[in-house]
This record gives structure tokens, C-alpha cells and sequence, in this order.
């Protein structure tokens, strides 16, 4: 695709099939203008009053992001949590693991009768917030957090992407942050950046690989406004692939 020289390639994909859950790397994945295939499909619930998981806000839910997910077919849910072993999901086997290493009762379900599957006659739930079609983050971003917070580990998995696209660093900046409005071509998919992504207490807590950590959260108050990584809206729906170069268009 015609444009300006690439600034960088994708280096990491992500979706998320159950909403807070941990989510699944890709090497490929179609991109359709509400984004990723599979994504934020499911949620997981309190059964005692039908609350959504809220790690950024109970500490109740602070194992939640350590919950494995992936999707076979790109439609039927698998859960596992640490140690254990995968379950089909929604279903009772699922639910009575989930409970067990909370320590209360939880249930997975669908977000809304349509992202359930065809034999599903359980009850749903609602997305507690409308999720962007794509959250974009670069390494140069990564980098610069880095830098500001040397002890602290700037991994990808505490900001959710969507795509991860390794660039430069830039001296001093978290550069997408600027990027607002412009538009990028990653391999044959377009996008237009939308909004900077506002980052909330997710980000400060523990998964495998790294602990819980409020320095995090705190630099990214003091140097970005609470930002990190962007939101953007789907031009051009493709299939996008590690390795796909990334330009302003």
C-alpha cells in the first residue's frame, strides 16, 4: 500500500474473549470494523448479585487478569485457570473451577444472546463499558515508560491491546499519544486514531511474569495525563499478520 515509509511492524496480536480475563495471542487475525474477531465476547459475573468483574476496582477480582482464554474456531470459548486444565465455557464444570479458585461463586456468559453459542440457553450479561474496535500500542511507548520507571515492568499484558507495534523509541515521548486523528495503514487494514487510551487500575496489577506495581499508573498520571497507547476505529477492514508494517496514510 501506497504511503509514507513504515514506522515500525506489528510484533504482537492480541483478543480478549472474556472480558478482564487474560487473553490470547495470535499470529494472524481478521480485523472487521467493530475489530477483532472473537474479541470481548464474554463476561465473567459475581452470581450473588450479577456484577461484572471490576479488577481495577475490588480487590475480589485481582485474579481474574491470571484466568487463561482462548477460542477455538474463533467462537467456542476455552477457560483455564492456573494449574488447571481447559474447560468449554459457558458451562458448569467451567463455572465451578472459576468459583473455586476465587472463592466464590462466578459464572461465565455471554455478552448478549448473540455472542453466545447455538446450544446456549443460560442467562447473559452486558458489557459493562462499549468497548474502541482497536487499542494500539507501540514499544516505543513501552520504552519510554520504561525509562521513566526503570524497576517496574512495562509489559505489554498490563495494557490489553490489541496490536502491539514495535518502533523506535523516541526520546522523551509516547509518541501515538501525538498521533491523534491521523490516520495508519497496518499491512491492508486502515484505522484512524481516535482517542488516547485513559489508564485505570488494571494496569498496576500482578499477573505471571510481573507483580502488582502503583508506580506504573503513577508515571503514566505524572508524564501522559493517565495515557497510554490509543483507540482507533476501523476504515478498512483485513487480515493482519506479525510482520505487517505500519504507515501514516
Amino acid at each position: 500500500m501506497a504511503g509514507e515509509a513504515a514506522m515500525g511492524s506489528v510484533s504482537q496480536l492480541w483478543r480478549y474473549p472474556a472480558s478482564s480475563l487474560a487473553g490470547e495471542r495470535l499470529d494472524a487475525i481478521l480485523v472487521g470494523p467493530a475489530g477483532m474477531a472473537g474479541d470481548r465476547m464474554f463476561g465473567l459475573v459475581d452470581i450473588s448479585d450479577n456484577e461484572i468483574a471490576r479488577p481495577d476496582r475490588e480487590a475480589k477480582w485481582h485474579k481474574v487478569p491470571r484466568i487463561r482464554t482462548r477460542l477455538a474456531n474463533d467462537r467456542d470459548l476455552e477457560v483455564a485457570v492456573p494449574d488447571g486444565d481447559w474447560l468449554s465455557a459457558p458451562s458448569v464444570e467451567c463455572d465451578r473451577a472459576i468459583s473455586a479458585y476465587l472463592g466464590f461463586a462466578a459464572s461465565i456468559r455471554p455478552f448478549g444472546r448473540e455472542n453466545a453459542p447455538p446450544a446456549y440457553a443460560g442467562p447473559v450479561t452486558a458489557a459493562r463499558y462499549t468497548k474502541a474496535p482497536i487499542h494500539l500500542l507501540t514499544t516505543a511507548s513501552l520504552a519510554r515508560l520504561k525509562a521513566l520507571h526503570p524497576d517496574g515492568a512495562a509489559d505489554p499484558r498490563r495494557f490489553r491491546p490489541n496490536i502491539v507495534v514495535d518502533m523506535a523509541a523516541v526520546e522523551g515521548s509516547f509518541p501515538e499519544t501525538e498521533w491523534i486523528g491521523r490516520k495508519l495503514a497496518i499491512g491492508e487494514l486502515l484505522l484512524t486514531i481516535s482517542e488516547p487510551c485513559r489508564r485505570c487500575g488494571f494496569t498496576i496489577i500482578a499477573q505471571d511474569g510481573f507483580e502488582h506495581d502503583p508506580g506504573i499508573l503513577r508515571n503514566l498520571v505524572r508524564h501522559n495525563a493517565h495515557n497510554l497507547g490509543v483507540y482507533c476505529t476501523v476504515d478498512q477492514p483485513a487480515r493482519v499478520e506479525i510482520g505487517a508494517p505500519m504507515r501514516f496514510v
